[in-house]
């Protein structure tokens, strides 16, 4: 309670600290005057801004006194903006015209690699501007996403709290994460590098659930996540963001925009740190990781003419985490005195773009570079891997009639060596050798087929040859029908195929006690999976509501799954006598009112399972570990205009999930309880550049069962026994029969806690 008090106070002072400020009263039109129903009115570079009603009115509060520019945007329009002075305690009408009568949209570009309206996309995709990730403040993008339906960040380890992504339940190996187009979060860094992207200079994020392959390769089998930084030609001159938890975590986002001729730079750089074990549920191990991270990223822009495109990124982020017993300090890493995971991450990424100067051609070139290397022990079991991966991929788009038709090459090289039997020397870091070194080039095509404003099909097919494995063939197809400008139905269909790297790609194989086995050579997984999608806008009185429904099915063969359940001592590795399923259903709702409140709200059900015959010959079906039965999101958000303060209620919910235990005897529950994680926020805007926000994050303090690391006293098994198969002997000092492991996890163990922070936005002039 001592958080909420101390929020509101600071929450007082601001108000009595805010100068007097202007109202400004309107109306959007179109050309023809009739009212823009819900249309977005803003001030660029500031968090003020409102919707209109269905009539087109609005009512704008809080500017501040001096000149002023105000924009409004609507979908089918092009923008208007108009300039004023505003005089405080003084209310002004005005009003804006919009014109143009063309569907734009929100721009989305992960569906079909060339930019098109969302509303015209023939593959559903999902947005997410960084407004939405504000309602609930979080360090890293891997945890921003935990408020997305559909989407859950998963922790793989109770220790160092590594984790991936999963989309409708599959697991993060098949979700592919692009930054700006690239794919630049795979193998090594699917585990180790999420964290380090800093929300700062995110303009949006843009979600495509189900296989992508044809476009993106073999990873992106369960969906992608793309990661679209800001334009630094349109982004703040200054912007920083800070906040501090009552747990001592402290972030801190700073970009800075410069231009130097015909180049524009947007700097950025986020540090995280949090130095303070604590261990509340009295396990004896710190309840989350120490974390030191410092990310520096820099995007550079060319204006060329015709507005051709040419940029160039480049980022650097450098971690030190660790997690373990309480009493552990750096001296004893890799030492069998106290147990600890400590993890050292550098890595380095380049992405450039560049548009080829062929007149009437629309021909982009993008490549990629990056490093990963890491540092690790587990107890006593070091983990040194190195990653490098370069890559360069052509496209060209063409209009033909009403088809447009894209082709692209790709090219991937990927240079993998660690100290683990996952290559050829399983001590050092070895010379490059064949097992090491994938070349993986592969050409496409797709054709939109545009048979008129209702009907659109969508026809695409990748060849990729991999040096390892082969030939992929991976084709796709969408269809999507919309009989009025209200509704749109969506067909997808397509296949994946994915190679796995198990060291790269589950920490599971290193972490505890277990011993990693392979049950023989590991064969390439292959998916097939079809989504129906239906979206729908619905005018309710003078507010808005918006739902968007998808049915998916994904069927595996040769699926990879590790066997936590044959042996307690071992995590066994083998294709999938059979096949898996993940199905379900998922909705998502979007509530706009003729009051300033919003509702954002999702719900996914699942059926996650596989089949495999047994040794009757008998086909056997099990639930897949660490898949929810459902799950929903929420955000609700609140204006009260004339204070200038937003209150935003967000959440979670997980249905249970099966978990991993170490024998018919481990006491743990089977699986994981209905739980929800809430937080609540405030917001107060102080003028047109400074927010101060705070809030209490874990409102109802959900912690996972206490006993979740089996056996975190002994965490070397020095007081195990074992029998002469390899199983535990149970005895007086460990009845249950366990093992120290810390696999057993589906939740964080941060409790409630409270946060405070500060937001400031600076643009010239202003």
């Amino acid at each position: 309670m001592k958080h909420i008090f101390f929020l509101i106070f600071c929450l007082i002072l601001a108000g009595v600290a805010t100068a007097q400020t202007a109202t400004v009263r309107g109306t959007v039109r179109d050309r023809d005057g009739k009212g823009v129903p819900f249309a977005s009115v803003a001030v660029p570079g500031t968090p003020l801004g409102t919707s209109a009603s269905e009539a087109g009115t609005f009512t704008l509060p809080g500017l501040p006194a001096g000149p002023v520019k105000i924009v409004a945007s609507a979908v089918g329009y092009q923008p208007a903006q108009r300039e004023l002075t505003a005089v405080a305690g003084q209310t002004q009408t005005i009003t804006l015209t919009l014109t143009g009568g063309q569907e734009l949209g929100e721009v989305v570009v992960s569906g079909t690699l060339h930019p098109v309206s969302r509303l015209e996309s023939a593959v559903p995709v999902e947005v997410y501007n960084p407004t939405y990730f504000k309602k609930n403040p979080t360090p890293s993008v891997f945890e921003a996403l935990q408020t997305v339906n559909g989407v859950r960040p998963q922790l793989n380890c109770n220790v160092c709290n590594t984790g991936d992504i999963h989309i409708n339940g599959l697991e993060g190996p098949y979700t592919m994460i692009l930054l700006d187009g690239m794919p630049i979060v795979s193998g090594l860094s699917t585990v180790y590098g999420l964290t380090g992207i800093p929300n700062s200079l995110v303009e949006r994020i843009e979600i495509v659930k189900g296989p992508a392959s044809t476009l993106y390769g073999s990873e992106a089998v369960g969906g992608l996540i793309n990661i679209i930084t800001k334009n630094p030609e349109k982004a703040a001159d200054l912007s920083a963001d800070a906040f501090v938890s009552g747990w001592g975590e402290l972030n801190a986002d700073l970009g800075v925009k410069t231009k130097m001729g015909k180049v524009t730079s947007l700097l950025g750089v986020n540090g995280f740190l949090y130095d303070r074990p604590l261990d509340k549920n009295g396990d004896g191990f710190t309840d989350i990781t120490l974390v030191k991270r410092l990310s520096v990223f820099d995007k550079l822009t060319l204006a060329r003419p015709e507005s051709r495109v040419a940029s160039l990124a480049a980022r650097y982020m450098y971690e030190d985490r660790w997690g373990g017993q309480l009493r552990w300090t750096p001296e004893f890493r890799g030492g069998d005195s106290l147990y600890a995971e400590s993890i050292y991450t550098s890595r380095a990424e380049v992405i450039g773009a560049y548009q080829l100067p062929i007149r009437g051609q629309n021909v982009l070139l993008n490549t990629s570079l990056n490093t990963h290397n890491q540092n690790s022990v587990y107890g006593t079991t070091l983990y040194k891997a190195q990653q490098n991966i370069a890559f360069g991929q052509l496209t060209s788009t063409h209009q033909l009639g009403r088809n447009q038709l894209l082709l692209g090459a790709a090219l991937r090289y990927t240079y993998y060596d660690d100290n683990t039997p996952a290559t050829a020397s399983a001590d050092t870091l070895n010379p490059r050798n064949q097992a090491s070194e994938i070349w993986l080039p592969g050409v496409f095509a797709q054709n939109e087929l545009r048979f008129n404003d209702r009907h659109t099909l969508l026809m695409g097919l990748r060849y990729d040859y991999n040096s390892l494995h082969g030939n992929i063939f991976t084709p796709r197809l969408n269809y999507k029908f919309s009989p009025d400008a209200q509704q749109t139905f969506r067909l997808s269909a397509g296949n994946g195929y994915r190679v796995v790297n198990v060291f790269t790609e589950d920490h599971a194989a290193l972490t505890g006690a277990r011993q990693t086995v392979f049950a023989g050579e590991l064969k390439p997984e292959r998916s097939y999976n079809a989504n129906l999608n239906y979206q729908r806008l619905i005018p309710v009185g003078r507010g808005l509501l918006g739902f968007d429904a998808s049915a998916f099915y994904t069927y595996f063969t040769n699926k990879i799954t590790p066997d936590y359940e044959t042996n307690a001592n071992q995590l066994i590795y083998d294709n999938l006598r059979g096949h898996a399923v993940s199905r379900g259903l998922t909705l998502n709702t979007d509530f706009t009112f003729g009051f300033p409140l919003k509702a954002i709200l999702g719900v996914t059900v699942l059926d996650v399972y596989q089949v495999e015959q047994n040794a009757a010959g008998e086909d056997e079906r099990s639930r897949q570990l660490l898949a929810e039965r459902f799950s929903g999101t929420f955000a609700i958000s609140y204006t009260f205009a004339q204070a200038g303060l937003t209150v935003d209620y967000t959440g979670n919910v997980y249905g249970p999930m099966k978990l991993p235990l170490l024998g018919p005897l481990d006491p743990r529950p089977a699986t994981s309880p209905t739980f929800s994680v809430q937080n609540i926020q405030l917001t107060k805007r102080l003028g047109t550049k400074l927010e101060v926000y705070g809030g209490v994050k874990n409102l109802l303090n959900f912690r996972p069962d206490r006993r979740s690391i089996a056996r975190a006293f002994d965490p070397f098994d020095k007081q195990v026994q074992f029998g002469a198969d390899g199983q535990v002997v149970p005895t007086a000092n460990n009845p249950n029969a366990l093992t120290f492991d810390p696999s057993y996890v589906y939740a964080s163990n941060q409790g409630i806690r409270g946060f405070l922070g500060l937001r400031y936005t600076l643009l010239k002039g202003k």
